[in-house]
């Protein structure tokens, strides 16, 4: 077993019950409070009336969320001269959306998985650290401009308040901040650096599963693909394909139990939950996403029931459906055998 796969176990297991046992209570209780605004007997009636026809444009929209994924890393693993085939990528992004979940290390663990596969693909860990570090960058550039955009749509239909703002003010903050604590990671995780740091910031990251690795990729990914800007501008648009895809999918479970909307009011509603769930205190934003979407949901005019059942139906596809295979692909990259690896490239 490789100091990455070590690595992305790193977590102990007491904290990952406690993490998912949290989240689904929390979750229980957000339903069992919708459920007593509403008939309990028209909830279930909306999910057993689903339009197929519906479900199935949500599905396929969820697929191509992780063909958009894929194209992040392709594109920059091309731009390096190490491409590899489009489709060995795809999966990765089941994978790498699993262990983010499943363990709760601000995105660590699903970033070693992904590192590690590429290695194992042949590819210098400064090259994947490199892939990975350009699409981490460009996922919060998206993210930031489409939290921007639910905005100013709340602000146009008369529906943004000081709460609001207050939160997407914490999410802003956050959201710079990271990208560019990282971005100094790299400049200052030199190899002999790390090999004699002592100071007491070395230590206390050490003490994090995970990182020490993670500052030892960050030190060998290629410097002159980071000052480049068209792979982080093309990597940003994959990126908000993503959020324009789940929030789709949204809009078409909204369709599905038979409330048409316009599909900005999903995509509102999409964001603001998501943005909750990412600052909430929540593990794995069970519970906070539910509660933040149907209440902007039924903010904007949609009946609570149609709200709940649609955002239950988003999340059984966007979380748990791909649970299973991602676990299978996640046991399946950490098995695998690897490949005689190249050089990265100054």
């Amino acid at each position: 077993m490789t100091d990455r796969t070590r690595d992305i176990g790193g977590i102990g297991s007491w904290r990952l019950g406690l993490s998912w046992l949290s989240g689904l209570f929390i979750l229980a209780a957000v339903v069992l409070v919708a459920t007593r605004f509403t008939e309990l007997e028209h909830f279930a009636a909306l999910l057993r009336e689903a339009q197929p026809v519906w479900l199935l444009l949500a599905f396929v929209l969820q697929c191509l969320t992780y063909f958009s994924a894929a194209a992040v890393w392709h594109g920059a693993l091309r731009d390096m001269g190490s491409g590899r085939r489009f489709w060995s990528l795809v999966p990765l992004g089941l994978a790498k959306l699993f262990t983010d979940q499943a363990l709760p290390t601000g995105g660590i663990g699903g970033t070693l998985l992904v590192v590690s596969a590429l290695e194992k693909r042949g590819i210098a860990s400064g090259i994947a650290m490199a892939a990975l570090l350009i699409g981490m960058v460009s996922f919060y550039i998206a993210y930031v401009l489409a939290v921007l955009a639910a905005l100013f749509l709340l602000y146009r239909g008369g529906w943004l308040d000081a709460l609001m703002v207050g939160a997407a003010a914490i999410f802003l903050a956050v959201a710079i901040a990271i990208p560019v604590i990282v971005l100094l990671l790299r400049r200052w995780s030199t190899r002999n650096h790390l090999k004699s740091a002592d100071s007491g910031l070395a230590r206390g990251l050490y003490r994090v599963p995970g990182v020490a690795t993670l500052l030892q990729a960050l030190a060998d990914a290629p410097a002159n693909l980071m000052r480049r800007p068209l792979p982080f501008i093309r990597a940003s648009l994959f990126q908000a394909s993503v959020f324009l895809l789940d929030a789709a999918t949204l809009w078409a479970m909204l369709q599905a139990v038979g409330t048409p909307v316009p599909a900005t009011i999903a995509f509102a509603a999409f964001m603001m939950a998501s943005l909750a769930a990412t600052i909430g205190p929540m593990p794995l934003g069970l519970g906070t996403f539910e509660a933040v979407s149907v209440t902007m949901l039924h903010l904007q005019g949609i009946s609570v029931e149609a709200a709940l059942t649609a955002t239950l139906l988003l999340r059984g596809f966007t979380f748990w459906l791909p649970m299973l295979p991602g676990l299978i692909i996640a046991r399946r990259e950490l098995r695998r055998r690897p490949t005689h690896k190249k050089k990265a490239r100054a």
